[in-house]
């Protein structure tokens, strides 16, 4: 029951999954005391409400698992992603950085390319001469794909790499190891997408519908940080341009959220 809760089998009966695993224990016992009075001819002045989750559940109404927990308790149960995956919460870093999936670096005539892939699995093992390496599961949006990690890169990234975390891959394809499948494909550099979006951008470009919702965007960017940013309005057929003073906070998430507001028209980073 555990593992069909975390791969969303029951979200047609009821979609809130962590409230649903947290409660199996109790479902599995109120479960057995109705079983229970059927062999013995029993029955409750509730009976009606018995067969109802909202009796047989405590604390119904508690969060859900975040988007990264609900789809790491899916792979956690049938070693992949169901509802969607985890490199799609990243798309606009993917898109800043010209990231290809896999299947078309591998198939396409770049030497050289940023892709990006999620942690399936993890496996270290040494070389003759007692240099460490790890054959790394990715999966993108394309496919699942193994690379190698040799000693130099993963000594820098052992301590981040784990499964369900989510990658930017600098990859090259080394062309005197053709018929190698592994070596075929080396790993230049390896960066978490999560460090990615915290990272601020030099200078960004705004474009608003109206003047009276600056103030509006003033909220979302008051913070200061290291980030150039000019403003630019349409009004009343006259084009206005503004440079901010000081330099403010503006990475991934700020472009993000901004994105998704009715009044920003246009972003340039």
């Amino acid at each position: 029951m555990e593992g069909l809760a975390k791969a969303g089998a029951f979200d047609s009966i009821f979609s809130n999954r962590k409230a649903l695993y947290e409660n199996i224990p109790n479902i599995i016992q109120n479960s057995k005391t109705i079983y229970e009075d059927k062999l013995q001819n029993q029955s409750s002045l509730f009976s009606d409400d018995n067969h109802k989750i909202s009796y047989l559940m405590k604390d119904s109404n508690s969060s859900n698992w975040t988007n990264e927990e609900l789809l790491s308790k899916e792979f956690e149960s049938v070693g992949f992603y169901i509802s969607n995956h985890p490199l799609k919460e990243y798309q606009s870093v993917l898109d800043q950085h010209k990231v290809r999936t896999f299947n078309e670096f591998e198939n396409g005539t770049e030497n050289e390319s940023f892709i990006a892939g999620t942690v399936m699995s993890i496996k270290e093992k040494k070389t003759l001469k007692g240099n460490s390496f790890a054959i790394i599961k990715f999966s993108d949006l394309s496919k699942i794909f193994e690379l190698f990690l040799f000693s130099e890169i993963l000594e820098k990234s052992r301590s981040e790499l784990a499964v369900g975390k989510s990658f930017l891959l600098t990859v090259i394809k080394d062309k005197k190891n053709h018929e190698n499948r592994f070596r075929r494909i080396s790993v230049r550099k390896i960066v978490k997408l999560e460090e990615i979006t915290k990272q601020h951008y030099s200078n960004v470009h705004i474009e608003i519908d109206k003047s009276n919702n600056l103030k509006k965007l003033y909220e979302t960017i008051k913070e200061k940080g290291k980030t150039k940013i000019k403003i630019s309005i349409k009004e009343e057929n006259k084009n206005y341009l503004f440079e901010l003073k000081d330099e403010r906070k503006f990475n991934q998430e700020t472009l993000k959220f901004l994105k998704k507001e009715h009044y920003i028209k246009k972003i340039s980073v």
